[in-house]
């Protein structure tokens, strides 16, 4: 663990109202040497698969021991549990309701998935609508002072996992996937990766696919600026995944591009120069 502990927080909560403060104020009253990182508290509410994405894109860029907190939890007080996942190297405490589908899938088959039953690292509960303040938050934060993960509670395998946008291959040169996620500058990103194009044609870059959106042939660029004046344009984001994007505008907004739209790669003829 380490010295000085990071727990990061990735929330629904927004900035309005005062939950995310009291996430961090639990876990310093139990540990004032953690270190507290804000993700994101903008997940759109009560969007599990956005922020299962968010935490998949998000984790590998912290220092190993991370302690990463997940609270979107429409469930809350229900029949679901609360989790806590080791993957040797991270670790993630949230609702069992799929939120972690994407740290399974990367971490796949090393990680741990524990039910957090040791109610005596908890905080007295007034209600049930707040298992962020009184569950998830101080497990981080005794978590992040040495306790031992497997002293929370006792492992489970039936844990809840939610279906991931895939990448189909059609034909042997055509990937098809969809669009997972809007960002706040309103670039649409896809779920065709880097890796699914090297798989096709190792050693290609974007730029040896012809993309298409809504039948719309799209000119691929290396960076944004590059595409002034192009219109909707594509290339390959900083995590590695296809996205759609407008130079200086919202290509959602003007295109209306929605999640789950699809897009398509088809792998360019050698000697094509289209």
């Amino acid at each position: 663990m380490l010295e000085k502990p990071f727990i990061t927080l990735t929330t629904d909560f927004g900035l309005r109202d005062p939950f995310a403060g009291l996430l961090k104020g639990v876990i310093l009253g139990i540990n004032p040497r953690a270190r507290i990182i804000d993700i994101t508290h903008n997940i759109q509410r009560h969007n599990i698969f956005e922020a299962s994405q968010v935490i998949g894109m998000s984790y590998r860029y912290f220092p190993s021991g991370t302690i990463h907190v997940v609270v979107v939890d429409p469930g809350v007080g229900g029949h679901r549990r609360p989790l806590l996942v080791s993957t040797g190297h991270h670790f993630f405490i949230g609702p069992d309701n799929g939120v972690f589908s994407s740290v399974y899938e990367m971490s796949a088959p090393d990680y741990t998935v524990i039910h957090l039953t040791s109610s005596h690292y908890f905080l007295p509960m007034k209600g049930s609508t707040f298992h962020g303040r009184d569950i998830f938050a101080p497990v981080a934060a005794w978590l992040s002072r040495g306790i031992d993960y497997h002293k929370f509670g006792d492992p489970v395998e039936d844990y809840n996992r939610i279906r991931l946008p895939g990448v189909t291959l059609t034909d042997g040169k055509t990937l098809k996937g969809t669009i997972i996620s809007i960002d706040h500058f309103g670039n649409a990103i896809s779920s065709i990766t880097g890796d699914d194009l090297a798989k096709l044609s190792p050693g290609a870059s974007l730029h040896n696919f012809r993309i298409t959106f809504k039948n719309r042939a799209l000119p691929v660029a290396d960076y944004y600026a590059q595409a002034e004046g192009a219109g909707l344009s594509a290339l390959m984001n900083s995590f590695g995944y296809v996205e759609l994007f407008v130079y200086g505008d919202s290509a959602a907004g003007k295109f209306g591009i929605k999640t789950g739209d699809s897009v398509v790669l088809s792998l360019k003829k050698r000697g094509r120069g289209d």
